[in-house]
């Protein structure tokens, strides 16, 4: 390589660096480009749960417990198609079902996982952020300054959609904490002002929102794909030279 050549272009030792986060955060990103879409319909497939019970309880009428023997089904509290949809079933003399409580376990796993990763992200993008503006030193990458910094943007968004979509998910959390699901609770609450449809509908209004964010976030990080790959190929083309 000519001496002014050199000058133009970024070290070998620094490109090998770029070439080496280029490679493994694209492959990293393919992941983040279609994991949110799996969480997002298990989010959406809680919230229609809490839904149909919501619009079963705002209707139905109030009986008294159908059947002294453990274990029956309660006639009024479960949803027509629900139960096979989902396994919620509530049970005369029972709790809250199991399977609610297993929803609500989860629900808060995946906030803890969101909010771990886009604490990550966010850290992960202000050393980018750095390392990208040294590059402007390099004539030779300056044209692509635009789209390794596109690249940042998209995750630093990303980064703080999924500390909201930690949020939005607690927040449900916050509201389903307020109901009794056992169904000697929830008849009482059907005999009076009948408030448990509206917290589950406030609930399920959070799970969607957070799915819709988590389908943006995959979609920021998709829209890098093709960025890492122009990116990349300068990176090699100079490597080569």
């Amino acid at each position: 390589m000519a001496a002014d050549e050199a000058q133009l272009s970024p070290p070998e030792s620094l490109l090998r660096l770029i070439d080496n986060l280029a490679r493994f955060h694209r492959q990293h990103e393919e992941y983040y480009s279609q994991a949110p879409l799996q969480q997002a319909g298990g989010l959406q497939e809680r919230s229609r749960v809490l839904k149909a019970l919501a619009d079963r309880w705002s209707v139905v009428g109030v009986r008294e417990q159908a059947s002294a023997v453990a274990s029956a089904g309660a006639e009024d509290l479960n949803a027509p198609g629900l139960v096979a949809e989902s396994g919620v079933l509530f049970m005369e003399g029972e709790g809250e079902p199991a399977e609610l409580q297993r929803m609500k376990r989860e629900v808060g796993l995946l906030a803890d996982d969101v909010e771990q990763t886009g604490a990550w992200l966010a850290n992960a993008m202000e050393q980018a952020w750095d390392l990208a503006g040294s590059l402007a030193a390099y004539p030779a990458l300056a044209d692509l300054l635009g789209e390794r910094h596109r690249i940042i943007a998209n995750d630093w968004q990303s980064a703080a959609l999924q500390s909201l979509i930690a949020r939005l998910l607690r927040r449900a959390l916050d509201l389903l904490a307020r109901v009794d699901f056992a169904p000697a609770a929830l008849r009482a609450d059907l005999r009076g002002a009948r408030k448990v449809p509206a917290y589950l509908y406030s609930a399920s209004e959070l799970l969607d929102r957070a799915a819709d964010l988590m389908l943006e976030s995959a979609t920021l990080v998709h829209d890098n794909e093709h960025r890492w790959r122009i990116f990349r190929a300068r990176v090699r083309e100079l490597e080569s030279a």
